[in-house]
Parts: structure tokens; C-alpha cells; sequence
């Protein structure tokens, strides 16, 4: 058999652990490694890791799953003694290679907690030869490991807000991230207020007086929980979805467009008539991906439908124009944006186009926030990337049956806090 000393660095074990001996089991066919802590080290509680007297030597010989040597699975073998915590009563007694309620080391815990974040849960389970309870039960121990030693929380200072469905049948994640680090600071089930302000809640009165910005989609609902709870700080409209409610707009013009043409066509009079206008309501129906596409990326055909939208269309044309100038206004930023944001205002105002004339209102009610991601610059970027991730993340996690598992994967993923993998520091 292998020394001592070379079963200590294939098991990852530090100097508090003394391997007694290592044998072979013919019948399960594993490799068994007899353990016990150092003995100069004092019992402390398995939960808190305080000291505490011994109570007993409770249930006797007890195992741990080591990482495989090969193709044979290794085994750790230690007494389990228990002591009694002032704090958490009578627990088993801390061990220097496992975490407290552990069945696995710690070896085989960051293993697993590293390869579910590349990996699909399926494949993480065939490879260590556990099972998708198991994966899961290890990611949830992790990341409770990773939260007792690191404050997720601490630093905060400009923070985005969003929302991302993760099942259907409208299950959503709350989610925050912050602007400086680009990590996933919190995650919780839902969308209102009331989910919101837990995140607040958790945070403190202090620590929320000390974040300045904050970015989100401008919802009413993250509005008002904001404004509430962090008094100094800045909200800022996210850009994209500014420019968004402009497209939909613009949409609703071209359907009523559309609907127009469409109507003509309907109307008996002789044949030849009624063929020009259905030659009129097609382009307009085809239109809408070149009216929604920026002027840069359009193809030689979309830009062709444009200019017969301009010629043939007025009012849809200026609907496009608008969208078009509202996009510019975020494209110059800071005091020059304003400006041009004051002369779109203006022009919806009175463009005699139902839509953006509602629109020009609710950019008027969120002037504020839109000044803010023009002087700053702050967007939703960041956060929609940590979205995808996550949408990702629901892709090969398919096996987590709950939002707390995913949020645990998704924390451990994307919160800049992950084992290494044993032996690769």
C-alpha cells in the first residue's frame, strides 16, 4: 500500500488529521482510511466550531466519502464523539476534514460544488457516483459554509434591481447585483415589493443609507420599495428599456396601420383597387423587424421597406423617427442628452400620434431617473448578463426542484465565492 504521507496529499487531509491505517475491502471492494484528529486539538461544537465539553462517544465508527482513487471509492473511517454546545445542545464533534452533518469530506463537497457550475447536474452526479438529492444537498452546505465566513452584503454602494422568470407559470427570482464587483449579491422567490424590501431588511437601516445608485427598469414596485428604504440613493431608468416602451409604440402604430390597410382591402369596390391596397397592408406587416432594428444594422432589403414606409406611410414614419430620436438621446448622455431629451419631449408632445403622445407622459414621470442614467451612465447591462447566466444555470440544473436550490447554485455560480477545486489553489 501507498504511505501515509502519500495518502494524506491524495485525500487532501492537513496536519490536524492522523491517518491510523489504510485497507483494502474485498467485499464492498473500496479503500478504507482509519482517521482520528490530533490530539493536542480540543473538542468544539460540529455547528459553531465553539469549544465544549465532551458528552459521550456517541453512535460509535462513522464514514465519510473521500474523492475516488480511480475507479475505487475511498472511505474515511474516524470516531464520532459528541459534545454539548451552550449554544446548539448536544451535537457530534467537530472534525477537520468534513463539514458538520456531512456525509462526504470536504475534498468531495468542493469537488461537487465546482463541477455543478460547468456541468449539467446529471452529468455531476454519474461522475462522482452520487445522487441528484445529494448534489444538491451538497451545494445548499456550501454555500451555508461560504455565507458563515464571507458578508455578501458588505461595500454595497451602487446596486441593479431586476426580476427573471425561472419557471413557467409566472415563477419569478428577484435578484441583485452589484455594479462595482459585478457579483450576484442576493436572490429571493418573487417580484413585488414585499420581496424587495426583505433584501432591504437583511441589509440594515446603516448599509442602506450608504448605497448611492441604484439601476433597475423603472417598475413601480422597485420604485417605491427604493425610495423607502435607501433615502440617499439615485435611481437610475435603464436605457434599453426606455428605448423599449418607444418600440412597442411603434409597434402599436404599425399594427394600426397594418389594421387600416387591411381594412381597405376589404371594402367592395372593383378588383384592381382592391389589389393595390393589399399590395399596401403586406410591406407594412413585413416591416417591423426593419422598423425595430437599429439604422446600422439594417440590410439592403429592410432599408428598401423603410423608404417605401417613408413615402407611403407618414404618420408610421414619424412614429420611427421618434424611436429613432429617443435612442439618440441616450446615445449622447450626460447634459447633451438632456437637451435633446427636452426637444423629443416636445416633439411627442405634438406629434398627434396616440402613442407616444401616452409615452411622452411617462417619460415625463420618470424624467428623473433618465437624468441619472444620462449623467452616470448606468444601465441594466450587467444585470441582464447575470440573467442569462442564471437562465443558463435552468438549462443544466434542470434536476432542482425548488427556487431556493437554484438561488444556492446561482450564488455559488455567479457570487464571486466558490471552492477551489482540491489540489488547484
Amino acid at each position: 500500500m501507498l504511505s501515509i504521507k502519500v495518502w494524506r496529499r491524495v485525500l487532501d487531509l492537513d496536519a490536524r488529521t492522523v491517518i491510523e491505517g489504510v485497507g483494502f475491502d474485498e467485499d464492498s471492494e473500496v479503500v478504507m482510511v482509519r482517521v482520528r484528529r490530533r490530539r493536542p486539538m480540543k473538542q468544539r461544537c460540529g455547528r459553531c466550531g465553539v469549544r465544549a465539553p465532551g458528552y459521550d462517544q456517541g453512535a460509535g465508527r462513522r464514514r465519510w466519502r473521500a474523492l475516488d482513487a480511480g475507479t475505487v471509492q475511498v472511505w474515511l473511517e474516524a470516531d464520532s464523539p459528541r459534545v454539548n454546545c451552550a449554544e446548539h445542545g448536544v451535537v457530534v464533534a467537530q472534525v477537520p476534514w468534513a463539514r458538520h452533518d456531512a456525509g462526504h469530506t470536504r475534498a468531495f463537497d468542493d469537488t461537487v460544488a465546482w463541477l455543478v457550475t460547468q456541468a449539467s447536474k446529471t452529468a455531476t452526479a454519474e461522475l462522482l457516483r452520487v445522487a441528484w438529492r445529494t448534489v444538491g444537498s451538497i451545494i445548499a452546505r456550501v454555500v451555508a459554509d461560504i455565507d458563515g465566513q464571507v458578508d455578501r452584503l458588505a461595500g454595497l454602494r451602487r446596486i441593479g434591481i431586476d426580476e427573471i422568470s425561472y419557471k413557467r407559470g409566472h415563477r419569478y427570482l428577484t435578484v441583485v447585483v452589484d455594479h462595482d464587483t459585478g457579483r450576484l449579491v442576493w436572490a429571493a422567490p418573487g417580484r413585488d415589493a414585499a420581496t424587495l424590501d426583505g433584501f432591504f431588511e437583511r441589509l440594515g437601516h446603516e448599509r442602506c443609507a450608504q448605497i448611492r445608485q441604484v439601476s433597475a427598469d423603472a417598475a413601480d414596485w422597485i420604485t417605491r420599495s427604493v425610495a423607502s428604504h435607501c433615502p440617499n440613493a439615485e435611481q437610475a431608468a435603464d436605457p434599453f428599456h426606455i428605448v423599449k416602451w418607444a418600440s412597442e409604440a411603434l409597434d402599436e402604430v404599425r399594427r394600426h396601420a397594418w389594421n387600416a390597410a387591411r381594412q381597405a382591402h376589404q371594402l367592395p369596390r372593383d378588383r384592381r383597387a382592391r389589389q393595390n391596397r393589399q399590395h399596401r397592408a403586406h410591406p407594412i406587416k413585413r416591416a417591423r423587424y426593419a422598423l425595430w432594428k437599429n439604422p446600422e444594422n439594417l440590410t439592403v432589403r429592410q432599408a428598401a421597406q423603410l423608404d417605401w414606409i417613408a413615402r407611403t406611410q407618414p404618420e408610421l414614419h414619424r412614429a420611427y423617427l421618434l424611436k429613432e430620436g429617443l435612442r439618440f438621446v441616450f446615445k449622447l448622455g450626460g447634459q447633451a442628452g438632456k437637451d435633446a431629451l427636452d426637444r423629443w419631449i416636445s416633439w411627442a408632445r405634438r406629434c398627434r400620434i396616440p402613442a407616444f403622445v401616452v409615452l411622452q407622459r411617462r417619460i415625463v414621470r420618470h424624467r428623473q431617473a433618465i437624468e441619472v442614467a444620462l449623467d452616470t451612465g448606468l444601465s441594466q447591462g450587467l444585470i441582464e448578463s447575470t440573467n442569462t447566466k442564471i437562465r443558463l444555470l435552468t438549462r443544466l440544473a434542470f434536476g432542482f426542484k425548488n427556487p431556493q436550490a437554484l438561488i444556492a447554485l446561482a450564488m455559488l455560480a455567479l457570487g464571486g465565492y466558490r471552492p477551489d477545486l482540491p489540489g488547484r489553489p
